[in-house]
């Protein structure tokens, strides 16, 4: 594979914009090679007096000595530093010899520079960024450990002799540091030493510059160690001459720290209303050791993989200065490499250690305290996941696929050739079953949709794992999805098809009573498949949807993250199908088919249509309310909460106007439909696309689009706005007599489905620009601990100034 290929893999999406711009690099060098080209002369093969005499020089610099060629390099560009204010280079090459028409090579390596300059920068900032965190998990593993040993040793006050603790510390961790490479010589007595070390020396890197070197580093946490450890060793005396020193730097970290409350739960956030605290006073039982356990593992995961990408972000550009030179060098024969190279390699990029030291440390803490020094789980946990593409997937995925065509040509034809049609007494029998099999149609046309969204979110590099969330390597792929929807297709055509067939041949009438229960059990299948708690069809995938699921039922309970309002989107755009599960219900609930034809005529089922309809609505609804008195962005979430609540009304006027069919309601359903349609069409393509931005680059667009035509921009919202009115077919008189009410309601809740999968592929890409523009490429774990004594002495600053 060629390197510009590699390079676009292995790109962190949202940092694309802080790499080398390799591509554009390789664009002045194809101008350089045109211009030589046009320039060398056209010259039989064999007159060799017209070589130029710099191919001589080249073939001759293979005899000379390494110092001989360095000093002919260093005569053809020569790099300067810059120190700036900020402590910062700034990297400038100067050319000692110009040769013709090198204006090109000029542009080449002041872009060159600049790209140099632009990975420093980047890389620095996230380095320190890091360093940052570090010294915030050193704290926080300060009180976890602290917190363990109080957990596991409840008598043990730190005013006593270290001889007199409990020897079941010593199966707390490990009784020192151990750092990569180097073997743990330590004797008998470190079971009275191993509290004290481990709380002072466990820490991943110490507050410091952030260009001290990993050996420094080391050497300093090896020191605090062996003084620990000679501290441990004094006698008993000595102990109690002191008795209050160990306790002070130790255990009472625990007397300054409170679990941080993050609301993810009902109970914990009624508990934080009512109480009116963001965080709750410590335990010290084994279940609250356990969360802070499961909760800091997650912090130390994901800051791993935060190392484990600036690792990678700096060999690929390290990778990519390498080959662009050798390029350089092939095109024009000046050899450069070697000595911009070297200035490369002595720059922040090339010299910084400070990422791989912290990937040592992180591994050496996280395998001693969370697993029992097991190194070889511990990676699996810390190492990125890569999804395993399958062969298999994309056989049955093209298999269903084919399988599902060929029935549903198969009920089409069966449809025409009974006549199903054009006989009322038969058209009023699939009036009475389609409502049944329609729920799968509009559940499979939606998964289409999505396989479809992640196909071209795939395609235009937009990280969609990462927004939504996904635990890493169990994502599904659009093969999967399209596996999946496939795959429930062939299920539900092939149920319909024996269904149509049974019901309408003669000598199968005594299975009536039977094909009737075919639509129930199919849901019965999909929702057992859907709740299975064994390891089998995507169980990641199905438990992390039951879990968003849930969220929006309890919205504003849980703290609303992405997947949760994206799901609740969805919801809306699906009140059909969640009307057909209504249906389900006065269905089998009622016993004769002449009584379960009469369902609309019922007054409770129309209450709970209402109620049906306005679902969905209402958890996006609450969900706003939530984030609203969160105090994220008053005015947004407070108008997006109105919209919703206009929708609401809408939906309920609207759907009082298909019962009734008056001049008031026909006025009051135009109205309210017409504000909130209006309002909704406004959000999704200026809000939700960020389109229509004033002073683009790209009229009436946006400043960045990843899709290269813009037509297909324009044409998303010319769709978006005819599909938001399409409400107008249930108050505008529409004479459609080859379409049957049932199937002009499919029709139509389908159209809303499309428009739904349109509005889900700009919704995600503009989600992902706002993380490229923020190069946020990780989500934010909450740390467990709060150290609450630092807010009050910011607090007091604050008083201080004022």
């Amino acid at each position: 594979m060629k390197f510009g290929k590699e390079l676009k893999k292995q790109k962190v999406p949202e940092w694309t914009e802080a790499y080398v711009d390799y591509n554009g690099l390789k664009r002045i060098l194809q101008e350089i090679r045109s211009f030589e080209q046009c320039q060398k002369p056209s010259t039989p093969s064999g007159n060799s007096l017209n070589i130029p005499v710099e191919d001589f020089t080249d073939l001759n610099m293979h005899d000379q000595d390494p110092s001989t060629q360095v000093d002919i390099e260093n005569q053809v560009i020569a790099v300067n530093s810059e120190q700036q204010q900020n402590s910062r280079k700034i990297y400038k090459t100067k050319l000692l010899s110009i040769p013709k028409g090198g204006e090109n090579e000029i542009k080449f390596f002041k872009k060159l520079d600049d790209e140099l300059n632009k990975t420093n920068n980047f890389f620095k900032d996230k380095v320190e960024e890091v360093m940052r965190e570090a010294a915030l998990l050193n704290k926080q593993m300060d009180a976890f450990i602290a917190l363990r040993i109080k957990v596991m040793n409840p008598y043990f006050d730190g005013s006593g002799s270290l001889k007199c603790l409990n020897t079941d510390i010593s199966n707390l961790a490990p009784s020192k540091i151990t750092f990569p490479g180097r073997a743990d010589t330590s004797g008998s007595k470190q079971i009275y030493r191993g509290s004290a070390a481990e709380i002072n020396c466990s820490s991943l890197l110490k507050p410091g510059s952030p260009g001290s070197s990993c050996q420094a580093q080391e050497s300093s946490c090896q020191t605090k160690f062996e003084t620990h450890s000679m501290e441990s060793c004094t006698s008993a005396a000595t102990t109690e001459e002191n008795p209050m020193e160990f306790r002070t730097s130790h255990l009472e970290i625990l007397d300054r720290v409170t679990i941080s409350n993050t609301y993810d739960s009902p109970i914990s956030t009624i508990k934080g209303v009512l109480k009116d605290s963001k965080d709750k006073g410590l335990s010290c039982n084994r279940e609250e050791l356990k969360q802070v356990e499961e909760r800091l593992k997650l912090v130390f995961v994901e800051f791993y993989q935060k190392l484990y990408l600036l690792k990678c972000y700096s060999f690929m550009n390290l990778s990519a200065f390498s080959k662009i030179l050798k390029k350089y060098e092939k095109i024009t024969s000046r050899r450069v490499a070697r000595s911009y190279m070297r200035i490369v390699d002595n720059s922040y990029i090339g010299s910084s250690d400070e990422v791989i030291c912290l990937m040592e440390k992180v591994e050496s803490v996280f395998v001693k305290h969370f697993l029992n020094s097991n190194r070889r789980e511990g990676m699996k946990l810390l190492r990125p996941k890569k999804k395993i593409e399958k062969h298999s997937i994309t056989f049955f995925s093209g298999f269903f696929s084919g399988f599902s065509i060929s029935l549903l040509v198969a009920v089409v034809l069966l449809i025409c050739d009974r006549k199903l049609i054009q006989k009322k007494s038969r058209t009023s029998y699939l009036n009475v079953i389609f409502p049944l099999y329609s729920f799968f149609v509009y559940i499979v046309f939606h998964m289409l949709l999505y396989g479809a969204n992640i196909y071209f979110w795939n395609r235009y590099r937009i990280n969609y794992p990462f927004i939504f969330g996904f635990k890493q390597g169990t994502e599904l792929g659009y093969r999967d999805v399209f596996l999946l929807s496939n795959g429930l297709a062939v299920i539900a055509l092939g149920t319909f098809l024996v269904h149509l067939h049974i019901k309408m041949d003669s000598k199968s009438q005594h299975f009536e009573t039977y094909i009737e229960l075919l639509p129930l059990g199919l849901v019965i299948v999909v929702l057992a498949v859907m709740f299975c708690p064994f390891d089998v069809i995507y169980r990641s995938s199905r438990f992390f949807l039951i879990k968003c699921v849930f969220h929006c039922i309890c919205a504003p309970f849980y703290k609303v993250t992405l997947p949760d309002f994206f799901l609740a989107d969805q919801l809306t755009s699906q009140i059909q199908a969640l009307r057909t599960l209504e249906y389900y219900v006065c269905f089998y609930g009622r016993g004769k088919l002449s009584q379960r034809s009469k369902c609309s005529s019922h007054d409770i089922y129309n209450v709970f249509n209402f109620i049906v309809a306005v679902i969905p609505y209402w958890f996006r609804f609450m969900q706003c309310v939530r984030r609203f008195f969160e105090g994220e962005d008053y005015t947004a979430h407070g108008f997006n909460g109105l919209r919703y609540f206009l929708t609401i009304v809408a939906v309920v006027i609207r759907t009082a106007f298909e019962l009734r069919k008056t001049l008031t309601w026909e006025v009051l359903a135009v109205v309210s439909s017409a504000v909130a349609t209006l309002g909704n069409t406004y959000w999704d393509i200026v809000v939700d696309w960020g389109l229509l931005q004033r002073n683009s680059k790209n009229l009436f667009l946006r400043e960045k689009l990843l899709v290269s035509h813009k037509s297909v921009y324009f044409a998303a919202m010319v769709l978006d706005i005819l599909l938001r009115f399409a409400w107008l077919q249930v108050v505008l008189p529409v004479d459609l007599q080859s379409l049957h009410g049932m199937a002009l309601s499919t029709v139509f809740a389908c159209l809303e489905i499309l428009r739904r999968g349109i509005w889900n592929f700009f919704r995600l890409e503009n989600e992902h620009l706002n993380n490229v523009g923020k190069y946020r490429a990780f989500k934010s774990v909450p740390l467990p601990f709060n150290y609450y004594d630092d807010e009050d002495e910011d607090y007091d600053d604050n008083d201080k100034d004022d």
